[in-house]
């Protein structure tokens, strides 16, 4: 199939350049996997990286949006590497012996590709399929180059043979950013490589080549500002110890076009009002905020009073309005999760990063630039998910939610 014929992965924004404060706080990557012969224990860490952006978050909230729009219109990645307010790498080993690479981990796409910074060293291992892959994004960025499938390594207990890897060999718009891990449902692979309906994701084959015991993976963010800014990505189970209660499961939304992402249906009520009512959306930790639709964030902001902040694009309140901010609920099956005032408000220690005052308050809900009813209506994003413990299981098509001992945190 000629490259022009690929269906583009579209990216809402461009990966222009990656900027991180000097300080790294780091999270654990941990992996549940079935006893056997490669495995040296059931379980497994890796050390990943969580970076803050120094852009500045009115264009994070520009970003976030536009990303939605992209999605929305049928765009089958979500990473932005110079606006997402959080970034989450872990260093992975490609080839035998490894050489490792530093890939940005995504929920919102599901290649992986390599090549951005570090180039691709060729070992017994490497086989060039002969298939060119690409990848397009917003603003005519991209990257290309030959598919080739090789051993992966997360950590001593994770290793994937034969995994398939886009070897970037062009860029363009792109600097910074050496590679991606995506963790999204394989179908977000179509036309992304020639020659191939689909490519087998990393959790595909963790789970075909007996890694793990199922095609599932459990994710925990802590708050940034939080002692311990700590956390963890675990694969073929959950880890039962990072949550209060239990799990509560929802199936993949039917509605296009958030089911062809990790998409569930769910509606929000700000205390007593009701913000948005039963509509689909999507669960992504490559978006920053929580994005609502615009007439939801309308009804937001009346209620709590708060107004567009020119210098961040976020709304802010002052401190008496913040002693008189209600809860949001997000009401998901038959549980409803409690995001409390504080859950509401970005990190006030981080303030000077996003080109906030010392003393301002500033809340992480933001408008998604569409009215209800586009079948993407709410984005779930790192400040939701770094209250909530969630689940990703492809085996039975649903995603799942618990509290954390993080859901009540006051750490803001």
């Amino acid at each position: 199939m000629p490259m022009n014929r690929l269906r583009k992965m579209v990216l809402s924004r461009s990966l222009s350049y990656l900027l991180a404060l000097p300080g790294l706080a780091f999270i654990s990557l941990s992996a549940s996997a079935l006893p056997h012969p490669r495995a040296a224990s059931s379980t497994a860490a890796l050390k990943l990286a969580v970076r803050i952006n120094t852009y500045g978050i009115k264009n994070i909230v520009d970003a976030d949006r536009a990303r939605i729009q992209a999605l929305r219109a049928g765009g089958s990645s979500s990473v932005n590497a110079t606006n997402v307010g959080m970034l989450y790498i872990a260093d992975i080993g490609v080839g035998s012996p490894a050489t490792y690479h530093t890939l940005l981990l995504d929920t919102g796409s599901s290649n992986t590709w390599i090549g951005g910074t570090k180039s691709y060293e060729q070992t017994i291992t490497s086989h060039d399929t002969g298939n060119q892959f690409y990848a397009a994004y917003g603003g005519h960025s991209y990257v290309s180059g030959k598919e080739y499938t090789d051993t992966v390594t997360l950590n001593s207990a994770l290793v994937i043979h034969n995994q398939s890897i886009g070897v970037v060999s062009e860029t363009s718009g792109i600097s910074g950013l050496d590679g991606i891990l995506g963790l999204g449902p394989v179908d977000l692979t179509q036309g992304t490589v020639n020659n191939t309906y689909e490519v087998a994701t990393v959790i595909d084959n963790l789970y075909t080549q007996k890694t793990i015991r199922s095609e599932v993976f459990g994710m925990l963010f802590a708050p940034t500002s939080s002692d311990d800014s700590g956390g963890e990505l675990t694969f073929g189970s959950y880890d039962p110890s990072k949550i209060t209660g239990h799990i509560s499961y929802v199936s993949i939304t039917s509605t296009p076009p958030a089911n062809r992402y990790w998409g569930i249906d769910q509606s929000i009520t700000y205390g007593d009002t009701e913000i948005l009512s039963g509509t689909a959306g999507i669960v992504d930790s490559g978006t920053t905020f929580i994005l609502i639709a615009t007439d939801a964030f309308d009804k937001y902001r009346s209620a709590t009073g708060a107004t567009i902040d020119e210098n961040t694009g976020l709304l802010k309140i002052s401190s008496d309005q913040y002693n008189q901010l209600s809860s949001l609920y997000f009401t998901i099956g038959e549980v409803t999760y409690e995001l409390t005032s504080n859950g509401q408000i970005w990190p006030r220690s981080l303030n000077s990063v996003i080109n906030g005052t010392t003393d301002g308050i500033y809340l992480v809900i933001s408008d998604s630039g569409t009215h209800s009813g586009s079948g993407l209506d709410f984005t779930n994003g790192y400040c939701f998910l770094e209250r909530f413990y969630s689940v990703y299981d492809t085996t039975y098509s649903r995603v799942g939610f618990a509290t954390t001992e993080y859901t009540y945190a006051t750490t803001n």
